[in-house]
């Protein structure tokens, strides 16, 4: 049942959880509004590599991660790279980082992540349908490439743990990866196909879609800077702007990288931190991927898209107040001739788009999809690192569940904000 016919639930935050969260609380029949400072689908949902992978259960940090953080600090173009002036701020948070990287952990993360992944396709089908945009998801697989055998078998820990979690994963070699793949570069010897998965062909066009068929349905999209929260007795009774005060009946954060200070605000101080992630796109590319592939040596994602080929990727620790490093960028594109031999040694710049944006991430790779501590009628759905566009769908029917007081569609319990006290 609606919380209140006098005020609406304010979904704070416009990408893909957001609106999700938002259209499922609109199908219960609360009134609701979506309030960002952009527009929607501006921030990590528009640059992302499209994957709907419900394959991506593997946490950033596994057994043995440590060893790689000297590199990370050296490598400023690497995968993934640590700026030294941001490692004090970071500490904290690299600290959890590492700890949640012992294989109980691993194991318990992925178990958590399968079922908020596994189901991403055709929920997003199911939402899409009602928004007159179901063609922009597709089911044709990810395909994962590797130049050497040695690749190959480096990656089996994480293959084996994607399989614990009913994940089906053929393995393939040369002569399949040129029948699946014929641009694909030759260097390539090695891959492993998992058919389940699907893509988006144009995240920010999605997130648009249903923005626009919330708004047909009755709800609201406002566009303003959240700055905190009215609360009274125990309840949060406004969400406070930059242009005014929003009467609420209740609200759900879903700002991303900008949750951690507004979480707070609610009670509950949350090791939230943004891995920052770059993109290149290749307008009208004389050569694209049938299927998403990613180049598991260089830990690229080369997707088809809409609007051309993007090649999307890598994780840069930073913060979100430093400038990007374009050069990150600009190596994706050294990686999609790496992978593709047959796109031209120079591209028109009219050609390219380079994005930068931040993921919010939690140090062990869990969102967090709770009640708010200090406040009754406050929601959290925020921190989904690598995995917030497949995710997206399950975590808005998971906060209308919690939101309505129902059996929770998936178990919550892995996701509380409570793990980190």
């Amino acid at each position: 049942m609606p919380l209140s016919t006098a005020a609406p639930i304010v979904v704070v935050g416009a990408g893909i959880v957001g609106v999700c969260a938002a259209t499922y609380l609109r199908r219960d029949g609360h009134d609701v509004t979506l309030v960002d400072m952009n527009a929607p689908g501006e921030g990590a949902s528009f640059g992302n590599a499209g994957c709907l992978n419900g394959s991506s259960v593997v946490p950033v940090a596994m057994p043995g991660t440590w060893k790689s953080v000297p590199g990370w600090l050296m490598d400023p173009l690497g995968p993934l790279a640590i700026r030294w002036s941001y490692l004090p701020a970071l500490a904290p948070w690299l600290w959890r980082f590492l700890r949640a990287a012992t294989p109980e952990k691993v194991e318990a993360q992925a178990k958590a992540l399968r079922p908020l992944l596994a189901p991403s396709v055709d929920t997003y089908r199911d939402l899409l349908r009602d928004a007159g945009a179901e063609h922009l998801v597709h089911r044709v697989g990810h395909l994962f490439a590797y130049r050497t055998r040695a690749g190959f078998d480096k990656d089996t820990t994480a293959m084996a743990l994607r399989e614990r979690n009913g994940v089906k994963i053929d393995a393939l070699g040369a002569d399949e990866l040129r029948q699946l793949e014929p641009h694909l570069s030759r260097d390539f010897q090695h891959g492993r196909l998992v058919s389940e998965n699907g893509h988006c062909e144009n995240p920010h066009a999605m997130v648009n879609a249903l923005a626009e068929a919330l708004v047909r349905q009755g709800g609201a999209v406002r566009r303003a800077k959240v700055t905190g929260f009215v609360q009274d007795g125990g309840k949060v009774t406004a969400v406070r702007t930059e242009a005014g005060d929003i009467a609420c009946a209740g609200v759900v954060l879903a700002a991303g990288a900008w949750s951690k200070p507004l979480a707070k605000a609610l009670g509950d101080s949350l090791p939230l931190d943004t891995e920052r992630g770059y993109h290149v796109m290749i307008e009208n590319p004389e050569v694209a991927p049938r299927v998403p592939t990613m180049d598991c040596d260089l830990k690229a994602v080369a997707t088809p898209m809409a609007t051309g080929l993007r090649i999307a990727g890598t994780v840069e620790f930073a913060g979100i107040a430093a400038p990007p490093n374009w050069g990150r960028a600009d190596k994706l594109l050294t990686v999609a001739r790496a992978m593709y031999p047959t796109l031209p040694a120079d591209v028109a710049p009219s050609r390219l788009k380079k994005w930068m944006g931040f993921r919010p991430s939690m140090p062990d790779s869990l969102p967090v999809i709770d009640r708010a501590r200090g406040a009754a009628n406050a929601w959290y759905a925020f921190g989904h690192g690598h995995v917030g566009l497949a995710a997206g769908a399950m975590t808005g029917r998971l906060v209308a569940d919690l939101v309505g007081g129902r059996t929770p569609v998936i178990d919550p319990a892995p996701y509380t904000a409570r793990r980190f006290d």
